[in-house]
């Protein structure tokens, strides 16, 4: 019998109740000051509980760590408070959920926290934008330039990697079920992985072996804090915004998938190109994947459930992440099952930041 979206899985000892998982998306509703996760976040997460497994957004480990206004941290004891009220109504509502460990890097502005960005190497990412909130009338987000970022010391290395550490210790004592390291999308472990942006020449730099340098560390770090079980990564190999081609990549990504199988982390998690036009991933590259590393293998990119089938089907990924269509339907699990109409996305203004239920936790659930 082939597996389905519907089909229970065991992901290395956790037990979730089927294959959809809830991807991390970026909201900006952190409460100010000292972007704290707060109340309305919690009924945000609680009534998406249906997915087999919650990945929360983005999650800076540090306020240099920090590239877009009012998104939450895990590196303050208020933040850690604040997120006990998610991870307990989740767990309240029968679903697992990972916390999304994240450093920006060098897509950041001092016009968001102050310091200048740091990076592999002293290299700004072209046409990259930020937000802030800078008390525009209807409440938006302003864009701005990133800045040019410093390139980091070893010991700017060591602190991130400590801070990486300490994010998993943490989200572990606010009742999160494991951490997940955000090493796609072009942040800070994504400019080490590409030629690109990447120009070093000590042990971090040149090679491909020793651009995967950083994510291994931070990777044993926090497999060794918190357990390899409790240790998912995040990579996008097919993602090339923020100033990211590389021709490289995917020999790059196929020698970090050996590197994870060895520590033995619990999950590698794809964030694939999501456009209309996007590039076809390549099925030689799955089979290369699913060969170089024996655990959960996660796919995202606005997947429809057919797709998300297929892929299940023939063990090319053990489960399927869906992001827009939990954000605009709570119940999305039930609305496959059922093949029911979805709700749409009803103001763009409310994707990112907003104190209120609006565009946030009022999208209607199934009348059944």
């Amino acid at each position: 019998m082939k597996n389905t979206l519907f089909t229970p899985y065991n992901m290395n000892g956790i037990s979730l109740e089927n294959r959809f998982l809830m991807a991390p998306m970026t909201r900006s509703r952190a409460t100010q000051p000292g972007d704290v996760p707060n109340k309305l976040m919690a009924e945000y997460y609680g009534q998406r509980a249906s997915a087999g497994i919650i990945i929360t957004e983005a999650t800076q480990v540090s306020m240099q760590g920090m590239g877009y206004a009012k998104t939450p941290g895990i590196y303050t004891q208020e933040q850690i408070e604040g997120w006990k009220l998610v991870t307990d109504e989740v767990h309240k509502k029968g679903s697992k959920i990972f916390l999304q460990l994240w450093h920006v890097g060098r897509v950041s502005s001092s016009k968001v926290n102050g310091l200048q960005p740091i990076a592999p190497s002293a290299k700004i990412a072209k046409e990259t934008t930020v937000y802030i909130f800078d008390g525009a009338p209807n409440g938006d987000a302003t864009f701005v330039p990133v800045e040019e970022p410093r390139e980091m010391t070893q010991e700017d290395i060591n602190q991130v990697i400590e801070e990486f550490r300490i994010g998993a210790k943490n989200a572990i004592e606010a009742g999160f079920d494991g951490v997940e390291i955000h090493g796609a999308n072009g942040y800070l472990i994504d400019q080490f992985l590409r030629s690109n942006s990447n120009e070093r020449t000590d042990n971090y730099g040149g090679s491909k072996e020793n651009r995967v340098r950083i994510l291994t560390e931070i990777t044993e770090a926090v497999a060794k804090e918190v357990g390899t079980e409790k240790t998912g990564v995040r990579l996008s190999p097919f993602i090339s915004f923020k100033d990211m081609t590389d021709p490289e990549i995917l020999e790059t990504i196929q020698i970090a998938a050996k590197e994870l199988e060895s520590i033995g982390v619990t999950y590698i998690h794809l964030c694939e190109a999501d456009w209309a036009d996007a590039p076809e991933i390549p099925n030689d590259f799955r089979v290369q994947l699913r060969e170089n590393f024996s655990k959960t293998i996660i796919a995202t990119g606005n997947k429809t459930p057919e797709q998300a089938n297929d892929l299940l089907g023939n063990n090319s990924v053990d489960l399927v992440g869906f992001g827009r269509k939990f954000l605009t339907n709570p119940d999305y699990p039930k609305r496959v099952e059922l093949n029911a109409e979805m709700n749409e996305i009803s103001d763009n203004h409310t994707l990112f930041g907003g104190g209120t239920a609006r565009g946030y936790t009022d999208y209607p659930f199934l009348e059944v």
